[in-house]
């Protein structure tokens, strides 16, 4: 398998792909996070309009493992990353963050960023093997709680 990222373009047929993708890897969260995952909203049309205001690369044809790079200021924030549950534990979401890692070197930017649920306790781990750090928690709206860790990782 190529395991060479590569960025889908808003016309791509591989879209509906994509959705299919998310929503098997984010299916296991249902229930188990509040508020329930924003994926619910996302649509192949949302999607294409992503893909031409930020950048989605994959893994695989058909996608096995994706994200979603969006230029912030000093910072390249990383959404929606996935990998496939019949191809995790094989390096693909570390392929992804060194390639991450490789496009902030190249728009200047000194730190990755990602979110997740304060209750998915095996991504913070598998995050924190990955080079970041808990930078902050935050509360969606309406909760008094926090419900999401910010996690961020240096640029060297």
């Amino acid at each position: 398998m190529d395991l060479t990222p590569y960025q889908m373009d808003p016309d791509d047929a591989a879209l509906a792909n994509l959705l299919t993708l998310m929503h098997d890897c984010f299916a296991y969260m249902e229930g188990r996070i509040t508020p329930p995952s924003s994926l619910g909203k996302v649509t192949q049309t949302s999607l294409q309009k992503t893909a031409s205001e930020a950048e989605i690369w994959c893994i695989g044809t058909p996608p096995l493992a994706c994200m979603i790079l969006t230029p912030k200021p000093s910072r390249l924030y990383l959404g929606k990353i996935c990998v496939a549950p019949t191809h995790q534990r094989l390096g693909l979401a570390r392929h992804l963050i060194d390639h991450a890692t490789d496009r902030a070197r190249q728009l200047r930017l000194t730190t990755l960023e990602l979110q997740t649920r304060v209750e998915l306790v095996d991504n913070h781990a598998t995050f924190k093997a990955l080079g970041f750090s808990e930078h902050a928690r935050t509360a969606h709206p309406g909760y008094d709680r926090p419900t999401s860790i910010t996690m961020r990782k240096p640029v060297i």
